[in-house]
């Protein structure tokens, strides 16, 4: 189906495609959106696939997918939506600009019917990612969601950053953002783990038929991350690699002229995990470098724990 949320200048609606499983028996509203940031593309098969496995007849609850989000920027192969970030403009207003009318509609026509959120995403142009999470980790449902995505990293993230996620969680729809990888391309690996994520997160909730699932490898849980940029610009080079962990003091990053000329080395502010990391060589001032993320302490009473892990969910 096609929902209708705005029109283009020359009268044209815009309009979201859009899949629903509605399942013979009642249960939750379980909700996905992919491609908010228009040239992020791991969600849509990730989509597709999960509903190409879906069966009314035994689905208690529905499944909806909202397969593009941002359909000026997907068909412009681009991020914004013209030059906003529609992920950083939730929860909109229905009387603001392009933009926060977008994002207002997109709400009112359907988040606002989930009773769940799984956010799709990649890295953007220029960045590469590991498989992770961004999720408030003190409330248990979010934490669930998180835990069953068997990311490789978690990162707490209260809602409160005018993201989807956050307007969603403010209207008290437990919500995650789940980071599938790389842009401008299906990263199978991480697309085939996210699916297996959102399975489990459906039999959780007994709205699919429990099935035998790995959990694999507990994911590093951080309480917080943040980016490292430059203060200089030219050529950048990056060392670590995503998921790799990095001590205080470590050389991460240099930076030359494009003569060859060393202008700074870089180097690791505190311990940490790298999360994501800049793969475009030109860097201007205040460039992105490495994303790091800060490890919790071990059983950090404010976080929800991982469940042990069961037979069947």
């Amino acid at each position: 189906m096609l929902v209708e949320v705005a029109h283009d200048g020359l009268s044209r609606p815009i309009q979201l495609p859009v899949l629903v499983a509605r399942g013979e028996r009642p249960g939750p509203v379980f909700g996905l959106t992919a491609a908010l940031h228009g040239n992020e593309l791991n969600g849509i098969p990730v989509i597709q696939r999960l509903f190409s496995r879906l069966d009314p007849k035994t689905l208690r609850g529905t499944v909806v997918g909202v397969i593009v989000v941002n359909v000026p920027g997907y068909l412009n192969h681009e991020r914004y939506f013209e030059h906003w970030d529609l992920n950083h403009m939730f929860p909109g207003r229905p009387n603001g600009n392009a933009a926060s009318v977008y994002v207002s509609r997109v709400m009112e026509r359907i988040v606002e019917k989930f009773d769940l959120l799984i956010d799709l995403h990649t890295a953007s142009f220029g960045r590469v990612n590991s498989l992770y999470v961004r999720a408030d980790m003190t409330q248990a449902e979010s934490a669930r969601m998180a835990y069953l995505q068997r990311p490789q990293i978690i990162v707490h993230n209260p809602p409160s950053d005018r993201t989807l996620r956050g307007a969603a969680g403010e209207l008290g729809i437990p919500a995650i953002t789940l980071e599938i990888g790389n842009p401008g391309r299906f990263h199978r690996d991480f697309i085939k783990r996210s699916l297996t994520g959102l399975r489990a997160v459906l039999t959780h909730h007994k709205m699919t038929r429990n099935r035998a699932i790995n959990p694999g490898a507990p994911p590093v849980l951080c309480d917080r991350s943040s980016w490292i940029y430059t203060d200089r610009g030219g050529l950048l080079e990056v060392f670590p690699q995503v998921t790799e962990t990095v001590e205080e003091g470590q050389l991460i990053a240099r930076l030359s002229t494009p003569f060859g000329d060393l202008i700074r080395d870089y180097h690791a502010p505190h311990d940490g995990v790298v999360i994501g990391h800049s793969i475009n060589p030109v860097a201007e001032t205040g460039a992105r470098i490495l994303h790091l993320g800060i490890p919790a302490r071990p059983n950090d009473p404010r976080f929800i724990p991982r469940e042990p892990p069961a037979k069947t969910e």
